[in-house]
């Protein structure tokens, strides 16, 4: 097989194709799934899914900064594990895993490697030889391509049952006429945001302004607010922060008013109200986690919108009463 990339309708067929695909063409000597529980809801869905079904599921920890060590990984992996999922960056903290030295102990131990790239593809390098990962997927409306395309890459030689039964397209793995329209608009925006990756050092600018924003009026790190993620290994864009005492629903809606559009957790999950699993596993403090908002940034973004940000945030967290 010499085709690599298979396209699907997105991150979430992708997640699903590559979990339930490895255990079903996996032998039930070898049925245990190993992902971490800060992963997208495509990947902790699929694996409840195979739960139901008769599979074992063993869910990682992560540290207070959202990361895995090598040591959790080597603990938990076993010769009955077939794949390890864990997704690259975390599309509510933006914290960057070590997917090379994690993939590399996942083969260790005879387990496949996959990982969710839907935030990473297009704003940060990825090199899936170099990284030695068997699967990985991505969507193309993270990096400014059409909704409802993206694509599964599988390395030469993976076991994997297909996805859809049907005609012959994608090697029969994947049945269904390929949408040749929206594959063209996804390659023209990969493209793009690839030659434009350098830039991401504007956008870690505007974090940074908002920041200094919140500081420069008083608010205090650790007192009033926390970041959350790994500040040193962090990709630019997405920024997490946590007010103490403080609603975010309240703050989103209060910044909506204002023309300001944020979230307070995933986008794709923004009709529960809930602390998000995320920032349950990272243990932020209880009199923290409540007030949680997330801020997407990019390079269409301005310092002076993001000084705008950092006042609104500071209009509203003065404000009695909350």
């Amino acid at each position: 097989m010499r085709m690599k990339f298979f396209f699907t309708s997105g991150g979430t067929e992708s997640d699903n194709w590559a979990i339930k695909g490895t255990a079903f063409a996996s032998s039930m000597l070898k049925n245990t799934i190993v992902t971490s529980c800060i992963e997208h809801h495509a990947v902790l869905k699929s694996c409840e899914f195979l739960e139901n079904k008769g599979y074992s599921v063993v869910y990682l920890p992560v540290n207070p900064m959202g990361l895995i060590t090598s040591d959790t990984l080597t603990r938990m992996v076993s010769e009955n594990t077939c794949l390890v999922s864990v997704m690259m960056v975390n599309n509510e903290i933006g914290t960057i895993q070590n997917v090379k030295e994690l993939a590399a102990l996942a083969h260790a131990k005879g387990s496949l490697f996959h990982t969710d790239a839907v935030q990473a593809i297009g704003h940060i390098p990825v090199d899936v030889k170099e990284l030695n990962v068997d699967m990985l997927s991505a969507s193309a409306h993270k990096f400014g391509g059409p909704s409802g395309i993206g694509f599964l890459y599988i390395k030469k030689g993976t076991c994997i049952a297909p996805m859809m039964n049907g005609g012959q397209q994608e090697h029969g793995l994947r049945a269904g006429t390929e949408n040749v329209a929206s594959i063209v608009g996804m390659t023209v925006a990969l493209k793009e945001s690839i030659a434009n990756i350098g830039n991401n050092i504007k956008i870690a600018e505007l974090e940074k302004k908002i920041i200094s924003t919140l500081q420069s009026n008083g608010l205090i790190v650790g007192k009033d607010f926390v970041v959350n993620g790994d500040g040193d290994n962090k990709m630019p864009g997405i920024l997490s922060i946590s007010f103490n005492e403080k609603d975010g629903e309240s703050i989103l809606h209060r910044m909506d008013l204002m023309g300001i559009m944020i979230s307070t957790g995933a986008a794709c999950d923004s009709v529960h109200t809930r602390v998000s699993h995320v920032i349950r596993a990272i243990g932020v403090a209880k009199n923290f986690a409540k007030g949680t908002i997330r801020i997407s940034l990019g390079l269409d973004n301005t310092l002076e919108e993001a000084t705008l940000i950092g006042e609104a945030l500071v209009k509203i967290i003065e404000k009695k009463g909350d």
